[in-house]
Formats: structure tokens, sequence, C-alpha cells
């Protein structure tokens, strides 16, 4: 049964290649895509912001995942997307102005983690792009960089238990477990935090959010069974299966995403091993001809012949792995229900070819058209042009409504219920934007090991940065700035480092390290500093000697101690000023390099270069995971 069903995808395959899509005029359906987008998105702010969500029917809003406006943060960077810079600005400043990270409200550990802090940090590192006027410190430093940490700090909570497998809520005022919480968490909430939790560690310095995302994966890998499968649902207290289906749908999908995932943005050998091994046990377990199906974790027998709407994020994984014929069979499956209903349900029973009667909703998800997107850009097949403009046209069709689109109650009926989520805005229109949209940046191809920084200045990799990769809310992480920060990072540690063994041998009465690691690079920053070293001199002198500080001009008697002290006070400055205003001031030398950034080279490290995103990928690779445990 199996080798006939992967021949008859095969012919399809062939003939659906063939076909010519030359006549598709790409930049109409961009604009039909807008049209989309801006329907919803201008309904959403006239008639339900501040909620969460907008009810495309009555026409006002609701809070469904905590009341912090979230249809509008995850539209921020589809904002980007399109290119209105203006309203990007606008509605960051809404969000900065009136978001509280200290609501009395229990919250979604999964969905605020993905959707808010996702969408903040994509936000943070679009900012520049977007001309929106940023820190100095960028992007190591920042407004939505901090409201982003904000958030993930009061999620730490969650991870409080005996296996670092977290809770799957937690009351965000209080920043505990709320009282009589379940300790049963989906697999997906457990394995879908490395990609948000690993950049604001990068990007912050603040190891914790990577380390106990780490953990709960190394967690959840440990529990697999003999076979190398995971069920749905565990408990996170003990570690115990609650849930023992493996599937590659609801409660698990994400999960195996953020490990391929993860392992590119962070170059970790020890994520794509795990994933490399799950693949195997899917392959051979779950995949049923053209299909996947849901089998016991245990013995792989299969426990249910049904196809997962959510399920349509793995051809998209599989292009990135390389593996496109696989990823195009499959979408072609997809494919087939959607032209059979317009729509493609929950759950679809691929033996009887019908929805599960109480599975039969389609709510606006992304997952097939981010497929078909990931898979056009590696094939170029026109054919999933075709797809991406049936699935435009059915929402077009059947889900609009006077102020937005709405959730379809019944792929058979296309009878509406009254809600649009925020990841419509979020991912199924940004999806499809970029499948049409040739030359967005999101596409730009990194740069390649042979090609010079951006007018022969490297610290411009790390303001364009060189590569993004998608959350799953289709929030794209830059990955080069996330690696700029990783080595401002140590710079800076450095820095407090000598800073304070300055501060010690020196007597300073305020600690320079713990204000270097309080606070920003910025002018009023500085002049404490400057202040507080002056201070500091003006009572190490004896009281028959005058100094008045660098910045007043210096002493000018030439005494030798006077000389000293001056030197002194440069290089103290230097270590923990390292702006360009510090540097450019006419009491210190043009070529004054502070000793702690001299190497052994001769030469301060005072760029960034980021390696090629490409070439990063090309070493994961390339590398030996077999001795990886």
């Amino acid at each position: 049964m199996r080798q006939i069903l992967t021949l008859f995808v095969l012919i399809l395959l062939l003939t659906y290649s063939s076909n010519s899509n030359e006549n598709l005029d790409l930049e109409s359906l961009k604009q039909r895509v807008k049209h989309l987008f801006y329907h919803g998105y201008d309904s959403y702010m006239k008639h339900a912001y501040p909620h969460d969500e907008l009810r495309p029917i009555s026409c006002d809003g609701q809070d469904t995942w905590g009341s912090f406006s979230l249809s509008l943060i995850d539209s921020l960077d589809t904002l980007v997307v399109l290119g209105n810079h203006t309203e990007f600005q606008r509605g960051v400043n809404l969000i900065l102005e009136n978001v509280d990270t200290n609501r009395n409200v229990n919250i979604s550990v999964f969905e605020t983690n993905i959707r808010i802090v996702g969408g903040l940090l994509s936000a943070h590192l679009l900012a520049k792009r977007a001309g929106l006027a940023v820190e100095p410190g960028w992007p190591c430093h920042g407004k939505l960089l901090d409201l982003a940490e904000r958030f993930a700090s009061k999620l730490l909570h969650a991870f409080e238990t005996p296996t670092g497998m977290p809770y799957g809520t937690i009351n965000i005022g209080k920043g505990r477990v709320p009282r009589h919480e379940t300790p049963i968490s989906c697999v997906a909430t457990v394995g879908t935090l490395i990609l948000e939790f690993g950049t604001l560690s990068r990007l912050t310095g603040d190891p914790r959010y990577e380390e106990v995302a780490m953990k709960a994966l190394r967690a959840l890998w440990s529990h697999r069974s003999t076979i190398g499968l995971v069920g749905n649902h565990i408990n996170v207290l003990t570690g115990a299966w609650v849930g023992r289906e493996a599937t590659l749908g609801t409660g698990v999908d994400s999960y195996f995403e953020y490990l391929l995932k993860g392992s590119i943005l962070f170059r970790l050998p020890e994520l794509d091993a795990m994933f490399r091994e799950y693949r195997e046990a899917i392959t051979k377990y779950l995949r049923f001809g053209q299909w996947h199906v849901m089998a016991s974790m245990d013995t792989g027998m299969v426990t249910s012949a049904v196809y997962q709407s959510l399920e349509s994020f793995w051809p998209g994984v599989l292009a990135m792995t390389g593996n496109m014929q696989e990823a195009k069979e499959l979408l072609i499956s997809y494919h087939s229900v959607w032209k059979k209903f317009g729509f493609l349900p929950e759950m679809f029973d691929f033996t009887s070819g019908t929805p599960l009667r109480s599975r039969s909703i389609y709510p606006l998800r992304p997952e097939f058209i981010e497929s078909i997107m990931h898979v056009y850009r590696a094939t170029k097949d026109p054919y999933l042009l075709e797809m991406g403009v049936n699935i435009l046209t059915s929402i077009e069709r059947d889900a609009k409504t006077s102020c937005g689109f709405a959730t379809i109650a019944n792929v058979q009926t296309h009878t509406k219920q009254n809600r649009m989520e925020s990841f419509f805005l979020s991912e199924t229109v940004k999806y499809l934007y970029l499948l049409f949209d040739e030359d967005n940046f999101l596409h730009r191809n990194p740069l390649s090991a042979s090609d010079s920084p951006p007018n022969g200045n490297e610290d411009d990799f790390c303001s364009q940065g060189s590569g993004y990769i998608f959350n799953s809310e289709a929030h794209p992480l830059d990955a080069g700035l996330i690696h700029c920060c990783s080595i401002q990072r140590l710079r800076e540690s450095e820095v407090i480092n000598s800073a304070e063994s300055l501060s010690t041998s020196l007597g300073l009465k305020t600690d320079l390290g713990s204000l270097v690691n309080g606070s920003a690079i910025t002018s009023s920053f500085q002049e404490s500093i400057l202040a507080e070293i002056d201070s500091t001199f003006k009572e190490l002198l004896s009281p028959s000697m005058t100094w008045t500080g660098v910045k007043d001009g210096g002493n000018t008697n030439q005494n030798p101690i006077d000389d000293f002290l001056e030197q002194l006070w440069r290089i103290m400055s230097g270590d923990v000023l390292l702006s360009s205003s510090f540097k450019n001031n006419p009491s210190i030398p043009p070529d004054y390099v502070p000793p702690v950034m001299h190497r052994n080279s001769g030469q301060p490290l005072m760029t960034c270069p980021t390696v090629p995103f490409h070439v990063r990928l090309n070493s994961m690779r390339d590398m030996d995971y077999r001795n990886v445990k």
C-alpha cells in the first residue's frame, strides 16, 4: 500500500512541477496580501485595541492571553516586512507606554514566550532597519529588549521543578505558579523555548534563560522511549508520561522545530544530534505513505490514522535539512485536502477522506503556507505559488467579514466563528507575503566568506545582521545581531572585571563594576563615572595639590604626580568608557587604546565581525554527531 501511494505522489510531483506559472503577477499578489493584512490590522486597531484579539463578526475585542495587546505585538515585525515603518514606530510607542508586566493574571508559558517575548525580540532586532531611534549599545541594549526580558524573567519561576521542565502557567504579577496548577505540561511547552530564551541570554548576557531552556530540552531527551519517540504530555514534577501517544502535531510539533532551528541559530550540535535521532524515529514509526500517523511512543503501533493541520510545519523543517522530495510529497497531500474543502480542518481522517466531526475548524492557521514558502524558496517550483494563490483566494472569499477575517467553524459548511487569532497577522499573512515577495530583505542571502564588510567597516555586520531564523510565531530573529551581542557581552565582562579590580586597589567609593553592569553606556552614565573618578582622585591627593579633572583641562603645573594621576585617570576611564564620545574627547590622544582592549597582536578588539550564516550552517552539517550524548 505504501509503495502504491509513493508511486502515485511521484507521478503527481512530475505533473505539477511541469506546470508553468509565468503568467502569475507577483506584484498584484503582494498587493492582495497587503490588503488582507491591513483589513485585519486596521480593524483590530479601530475596534479591538488594546485587547488581545479582534472579534471580526461583532467588531469588538477580547482578551485571551493576558491582556497585553497581543495582536499589536504580534504584528510589529509584519509591519516591517511590509515596509510600513511609520506604523511600526507608532506601535512600538504604544506597547512601551501601555504594557504592564505586573498585572495579576495567569498566563500561558508557551503562548507568552512565542508570541510576546518572541515578538518583542524580533521588533527590537528590526528597530534600526525600521528607522526607530535606538539607544547607544543597540542591539545589546534597548527598551523593547528590556520589556521582553521583564516578561521572560517572570516565566523563569515556571522552571522551578525537580526535573527542570516548566509548568504550563504562571501568574505574571505574583511571579509564581498559580496554586493548584496542574503539573502536566505538553511537550511543546517544555521544548519550545530555546530560540527566545537563547536569544535573550546572548543579547543581555544573562545566562539563566538559555540554561533553563537547555535543561528542559535535556530532560525531555532523557525521557524519550527506547525506540526514540516522545509522548505528548508529561508530569514536570516526576518525569512520568501522562500522554504516551507520539505525534508530529498537537502538543508536540514545535519541539522538533526548535531542536533544528536552535542548533543552527546558536551553533549547538547537541540539539542537531537530538533532532537527527528523532527524525529517524519519526520516519520509521510515524510516516505512512504521504501522511503521518499517531502511534504509541513505546511500541510504534499506530493509534490513529489522522492528519493534523499543526503538523503541516514539517515540510518546512525538512526543507531546512535539504530533503525537498519528501517535503514536496507531503505538501501535495495537504493541498489535496485544501482543494477538497477550501481550508484545512484541524484533524482529517485520511483513510475515510473526511474531517473529524469535532475538529473540522480552521482557525486561519499558518503552518501550511509556512512550509510552502520555505520549500518554494529552496526549489522555486512554480506549483507552490499556485498553492499560495489557492490559500489567498479561499481566505479572501470565505473568511472575510466587514471588520476582519473570521475563523472557519466548519470547513465543510464554511460557517464562521467570531475570532481572529493574533497569529493570522503575525504568521499567515507574513508567510503569504514572503512567498510572493522575491526581494524581501528577509530573503537576503548571508554574506559569503569572501565578501568584504560593507563600506570596509566590520562594524556594519553588527548593524545589518546576516540571516534570519523564524520562531514558532513567525518572528524573525537576526542571527548576525545575536552573534554580535555575544561578543559584545564578553567585552563588557572583561571591562567589568577590570573596573572591579581597579575599584578595590584604588579604594574607589563606588564600585565601577556595578555601575557598568547596571547601566547602558550613555552620556549621562559617562558623566557619573567621570565624576566618581574625579571625586576619588581629589581625596587621594594631598591638601597642597589640586586636581581639576581632565574634562576641566587638567592640572597644567607639570607636576610628576599630576602626570601620573592623569595617565591613571585615562586608564581607568578607558576601561569603562568605550563609546565614540569618549574616544573623541580632545583631552585623550587620538591613538589611545585602553589596556584592557589590547590583545597579543597589539591591535584593539573594537569591531564585531560576524561568522556568515551559511558558513555556520554548513559547518553544522559537516560535523560528526555520533559521539554527542
